[in-house]
Parts: C-alpha cells; structure tokens; sequence
C-alpha cells in the first residue's frame, strides 16, 4: 500500500523547508516570503530502514527496494482561505486522498524570518489553519447535502443520511473536525466519508519547526504549549528543525551521522516524521528477500497475511495457499530462509494469520 501525507501549515512557517528535508532533494522553491510556493509539490521519499540492506546482505540480493511515502506540500493557508485570500485553499483538493496531514507550526523566534500573522503563536497559528480546513469540509458537505437532500424527496432510503449529514454539519459549524464527530448511525454517514475525504477526517501530525539553537535542548516554551495542545486533542507531535534538516541534503550516509552527531541526534526529521506516521496510522512493515531483490512492504496493523499478500499482487491474495514465515531476527541471525527451516524457525501459516512487524515471508498461491 502507499502511503500519503499532506503538508499544511501558514505561509513561511518552513513548510517547503521541510519538505525538500523530507524528499532529500531541492524540489520546493523556499525563500522568505509569503506564498513562495505556488503550485502544489508531489515527491516520494524512501522509508529509512537499514533491516532491508541488512537482508539483502543475507540474500545476496540483486536490489534493495525500500518502502515509500508520498509527500504533497500545498502553498501556505492564510485566514479567509475558504473565501479566496492568498493561494493554499486552490490546492486543497491535492490533499484529500491523503492518509495523514502534517500540520507544520513555527516555534522559533527570528526577526530576520517574517510571520504572516506578525508574531510567533503556536496556538494561534493552529487555530487559523484548522478554522480554514474545517470551513472547506464544510462546503464540500453542504453541496452534497444539497444534492442528496433533494433525491431524498424521491428516494426515502437516503434520510438516514441526509439526517447523519445535518449532524457533521452542526458539529463543524461548531468547529469541531471531522474526525472527531460521532454519528448515532455510522453507516449512514459512510458513504459522504468515502467520496468527500474530509480533510478534516485525517490524522494530524504537529511539526514543530524549531530553530537549530533549539536542538538537543528542553523543549522551548512554544514547543510546550503546542505538545500540550496536541496531547489534549489526541494529536502526535514531532520536533524538527527545518534548517538543519535541509543542510542535511545531499551528505553521504556517513556524512549524515557525523552531522547529526553534532546536534546529538539519533535519527534525521525525516525518519523521525515517517515513524511517526506509521505510528499514527497504525502501519508496520514485512519483508520479502531473495536473490533478486530485498523488498520492504507497508501493510495496517491487523492485518492477515491474505490481504499482505495483496498487496504485492492481487492474484497473490486471491489465490492465497499458505505463507511462509520467519521473523526477522532469526532470519539474519540464521542466515536466511533454509538454515531457519533447518531449525525449525520456519513457519507455515494459513489464511487466519495476522502479520507481525518484521516479518520475512513467501507466499505460495495458485490462481
């Protein structure tokens, strides 16, 4: 499966910064001023994990294939998006299918670094954003309530979920996002969820952007507000510095470590990001190796090794047989699949099994 996230965050709060850290590459104009970005960045980035390497050293493999994440960097919101002012609200629509947004908030002071409000304010900033994108759910939903509420007249079947739509109406005017409204009637409201992709429906992921005197320093005082706000609303956060991360691109891997040494960091923004996804969106990873390829794959904690199955092929879930399963551990330390069946680490599993993180498999399936 591929994984998608949005960025979203005021103009010049390191939004595009962060996103050339992310994608490693240059991609995104960034500049100080407002509204530098002007159309809409889509890049993938690799997901860090050195299991893969690893395998492949085990397996010989002919290529390493790493898992991915898109990243879509939309131009800064800015208050009165939903009616026109400044660029982001025409880019909206770029993030609907993604999986989770990244809310990019500035906790550093510099006078050098303009502020489109005029002044650093964690809570404020949060604010506009999300007034903004609960005021484009809101007209996403009432166009279609429009349209279903008047083929409710001729079909009654559809008052369910006109009513369940009224509901996520009030509760949005009342500023509340999507995600957090309950339906009396979930299934009614299921299929406005599945065609409208609130924004608002998604998980938020705070990025505090802070400046590099910040690093490996306790938390600075905007730092803390924003890490109580996003714990009060059930939000993760992560703690980057966006400067830092950009001189980042284009060091050698071992170029990368002595840098982030320096700061007494373990790991860069953009590792620390993604894992952070995967952890807000419930996702872990399984392995596929061999002499052709090591291969990271992305799948949703639950999941049973039918649907992982699928998502290499749908021929491999449809005509799921069995897996063949070892843990990742045993399988290093073993030196891959045969020593691990000689020692009895191997295992065959049916189409109940539910795939554990860091798994190694082969599916045997016949279509």
């Amino acid at each position: 499966m591929s994984l998608a996230v949005g960025i979203v965050g005021l103009p010049n709060v390191g939004k595009s910064t962060l996103f050339n850290a992310l994608t490693r590459a240059q991609n995104a104009e960034a500049a100080n001023y407002p509204f530098c970005t002007i159309e809409p960045n889509k890049a993938t980035a690799p997901v860090a994990d050195p299991r893969v390497e690893r395998l492949a050293e085990v397996c010989r493999s002919g290529r390493v294939v790493h898992a991915t994440v898109d990243f879509t960097d939309i131009a800064g919101l800015v208050r009165g998006a939903s009616k026109g002012e400044g660029l982001g609200n025409q880019f909206l629509g770029n993030i609907r299918e993604c999986d989770a947004i990244l809310e990019v908030v500035r906790c550093f002071d510099n006078d050098d670094v303009v502020h489109v409000e005029g002044s650093v304010d964690p809570l404020r900033d949060i604010g506009i954003i999300e007034t903004e994108l609960i005021l484009a759910d809101l007209q996403s939903l009432e166009k279609r309530l429009d349209r279903v509420g008047r083929q409710a007249r001729a079909d009654k079947s559809l008052a369910k979920e006109v009513e369940a739509m009224k509901g996520l109406q009030a509760h949005l005017d009342a500023g509340g996002p999507a995600r957090t409204f309950q339906a009396a009637d979930p299934d009614a409201l299921e299929p406005t969820r599945r065609e409208l992709r609130l924004i608002t429906d998604k998980p938020i992921i705070y990025v505090a952007n802070v400046g590099e005197g910040d690093l490996g320093q306790p938390d600075n005082a905007h730092v803390q507000a924003l890490k109580a706000h996003a714990a009060k609303h059930g939000c993760d956060t992560v703690t980057i510095c966006a400067a830092m991360e950009a001189d980042l691109v284009g060091l050698s891997d071992a170029e990368r470590k002595d840098f982030l040494d320096s700061y007494g960091l373990e790991r860069s923004g953009l590792d620390a990001t993604i894992a952070m996804a995967y952890h807000t969106l419930g996702l872990q990873s399984f392995f596929t190796a061999g002499p052709m390829e090591a291969r990271a794959w992305t799948i949703r904690r639950g999941w049973t090794a039918p649907k992982a199955a699928g998502v290499i092929h749908s021929d491999f879930e449809r005509g799921f047989i069995r897996a063949e399963v070892v843990s990742y551990d045993d399988f290093v330390a073993l030196g891959g699949e045969a020593h691990a069946r000689e020692k009895g680490l191997l295992r065959v599993e049916g189409k109940e099994y539910v795939m554990r993180e860091g798994d190694v498999v082969h599916f045997l399936f016949n279509v």
